[in-house]
Order: structure tokens, then sequence, then C-alpha cells
């Protein structure tokens, strides 16, 4: 292909282009691809020009909202043909959803998506029903699909009922011709395992923030980073924090912002967060590193992910980990060996969990240190990023082959 081939990369919301997918972009652009960024409107927006990646706003929204999901398929069916892609990269449900049907209509060489967990786990009825008949357009519209995580691509082999053929994993190798394929060993976009890396700086940018929030240098500091919502296991964090901030002094840190419309919190776990004095609500960090830093133990008993990146950040910056036994937690941690790992929606195996590491330092020690050298050894960023920039070439000779 003599010119540079055209890609359109759709998210949901801005945020996910800067945040999950940061550096993926202009890592193509290096690499002679013409890429453009959609995603709805936000302040994220700003970010994402700046770093010279061309933003087109589409204003999808997370919700089911029928009528403004036609008006954002129209928008991108228009912008497709002026475009002209070779390929469209969706990420997220709804970009899925939206972006995959357009490509399908405009019929676009190349139509990839990503899937980084799917909320229909976690849903039931009638809810279900709608989430899996989504999905099952968005797979039927894709020429490829990339589920970040081998557990849950075991998930939609079984909930999907998908045949064997259609799989390519390490357990059943199959031709380029695949429709299902986990890129790498997992993850949307790998982790910066440099920049997730303890400095001096760094120790000392943590230090001053334990002194600002006034935490004695006795006190234990569990944390979590990501929305505040219900499906993220903030309730079972709560209750097993307050039983055991009734035995040793510790404090509980909650890195983001809470969302109040598609999985609220209960007002009485709201109500403990914003009130009792031994909780740290800082909101959305931009640089999570010290905050990340100021915790003894990082707790993510989250119901259901793709691969969570804020697991592979506190990992990377030799933090110990309890996780929830779900698909992507259970990849990067294995049990007792560099983390710890729980049953989902339990918070009594959290606290004692959480009771092992605060009584035990020697082994929070042993499992920061073996929870960066997993790490660097399977997820780092540039491996990640060539093993797509390949399959993107895969890809595109193939199309060309077929012409």
């Amino acid at each position: 292909m003599t010119t540079p081939p055209r890609i359109i990369r759709i998210t949901t919301a801005p945020v996910s282009l800067k945040v999950l997918l940061n550096g993926q972009v202009n890592f193509l652009q290096r690499h002679n691809f013409h890429v453009l960024a959609v995603s709805a409107d936000g302040k994220e927006v700003v970010d994402i020009v700046s770093q010279q990646v061309p933003h087109q706003v589409i204003p999808m929204t997370r919700a089911i909202t029928p009528f403004q999901d036609l008006k954002c398929l129209i928008q991108l069916v228009r912008l497709i043909r002026s475009f002209k892609p070779h390929i469209v990269h969706t990420h997220t449900p709804k970009a899925g959803l939206l972006g995959m049907m357009a490509a399908f209509w405009c019929r676009v060489p190349i139509r990839m998506h990503t899937i980084a967990g799917l909320p229909l786990m976690e849903a039931s009825g009638v809810k279900r029903r709608i989430l899996k008949l989504t999905e099952r357009i968005t797979f039927f519209c894709a020429h490829r699909l990339y589920p970040n995580s081998f557990g849950l691509l075991d998930f939609i082999r079984k909930e999907f009922k998908v045949p064997s053929e259609l799989i390519n994993s390490p357990i059943n190798p199959s031709s380029d011709h695949s429709k299902f394929k986990v890129i790498g060993n997992g993850s949307s976009n790998g982790i910066d395992t440099s920049y997730f890396s303890r400095t001096s700086e760094l120790e000392q940018e943590a230090f001053q923030l334990r002194l600002k929030w006034r935490i004695p240098q006795e006190s234990l500091v569990f944390g979590f980073v990501g929305r505040l919502v219900r499906d993220k296991g903030i309730v079972e964090l709560v209750d097993a924090f307050r039983q055991i901030a009734d035995t040793i002094e510790a404090r509980l840190l909650l890195v983001g912002d809470f969302e109040h419309g598609l999985d609220p919190l209960p007002e009485a776990t709201l109500d403990f967060l914003e009130n009792d004095p031994r909780v740290i609500v800082p909101g959305f960090q931009q640089d999570v590193r010290p905050w990340l830093m100021m915790m003894d133990v990082f707790t993510f008993p989250s119901y259901r992910e793709g691969f969570p990146n804020s697991v592979m950040q506190a990992c990377s910056l030799e933090i110990p980990c309890i996780v929830s036994d779900i698909n992507g937690c259970n990849e990067i941690i294995e049990n007792q060996v560099n983390g710890i790992i729980v049953p989902a929606k339990e918070s009594s195996s959290l606290l004692n969990a959480m009771k092992l590491l605060a009584n035990n330092a020697e082994l929070r020690t042993t499992f920061a240190q073996k929870s960066r050298t997993h790490l660097v050894a399977n997820f780092d960023q540039n491996y990640l990023w060539n093993q797509l920039l390949e399959e993107y070439r895969v890809l595109l000779k193939l199309k060309c082959t077929d012409e």
C-alpha cells in the first residue's frame, strides 16, 4: 500500500482515548498510519488534540438512548464516507455497536472491535437480553473481535456458543482468519513500565500527600483507583474496611469519581465515604502514581473487568494487591504468589485477605516485588503495541491479497 493506511479509532467517551489508550494513536502515527480519533465531547478532548491527534466529536452516550444513538449512527456513516478509512477499530460497548454498524453499512474493508469487559455479565432479565442482542449485532458487523483477556475470551466462547474454529488462542492456534483473538498476553494498551516505576521523586510526592491528608505514620492505607460505583466492589470494600479499621490504625483511599447515574452506590455506603474521617476521596487524579504509592495495599474487588489498568499500575509500582477472581485480575495476579485473589462480592473473604496483609509486612514486600517482575515480563506496553501493529499489517496485507 503506497499511501498511509487510514484508521478511525472510536470510543464512547474521550477519557477512554486519553487514559485507556494513552499513547497508542501516536505510536501508530509514527508508523505511517493516518489516524482519526472519535468520541463524545468532554474535557479530555483538549488533551487528545494537544497530542497532535485529529479528533472528531460524535455525541455518543453510555446509556440506552435510542433516538440519540440513531443520530450518532447517521453521523458516523457520514464521517466514514468522508474519511474513507481502511480500518475502523472500536472500543467500549456503545462505540462498538454504533461504530461497527456504520462501518458495516459503509463496507469498510477491515472492521475491528476490542472487547474490554461486558456489561451483560452483571445484568439480568430484559436488560441482559438487550445487552446480549447489542453485542451479537456488534459481533456480526465486525470482521475481527479482540477480547482483552483470555478469561473474557473464554466467557464469550461459552456465553455466545462460539465455534472453536473462530477462536485464535494458545490452546487452539488457528489461521489469521480467526474472528476472536487476544492480542499479546491481554490488556487493551499494556502498561508503560518505565513510567510506572518507583523513583525518589515519586516517593517524596507520596510522602507529602500522606502529610497533607494527615495520615499517621503507623497507619496502614488500603486503596482503590477507578470509578466509584457498585460493580467495582466498593460496597464490599467499605464493609471490609469498617471492620478492619476497628482493630488497627487504617485509612481507606479511593481515587476516582462517583457516578450517580448508571450504577450508583447505596446511600449508606455514600454516607460512610463522605463522613468518616478515616476515608480519603480526592476524586479523579491526572497522575495516579503518587496516590498509588501512598497505599500499603491495593484492593480491587470489582465484579467484572476486561483487563484492569489500575491493577497493572499498582503491580508495576510494587504495591501488593488483593483482587477479585474475575477476568483480567486473575491473569495479572497469581494467588499467593504475587498477590491475593478473593471471590467477588464476598466482603468476608476480602476482610480476611486485608487482615493477612495487614499483619504480615514481609508478605506484602514479597508480593510487591514479584508483581512488578511479572508485569514487566508479560504486559509491557511496547510489546503489546507492536503486536497490534503487526495485526494491522497482517490484516491490510490479507485485504490487499483478497482484492
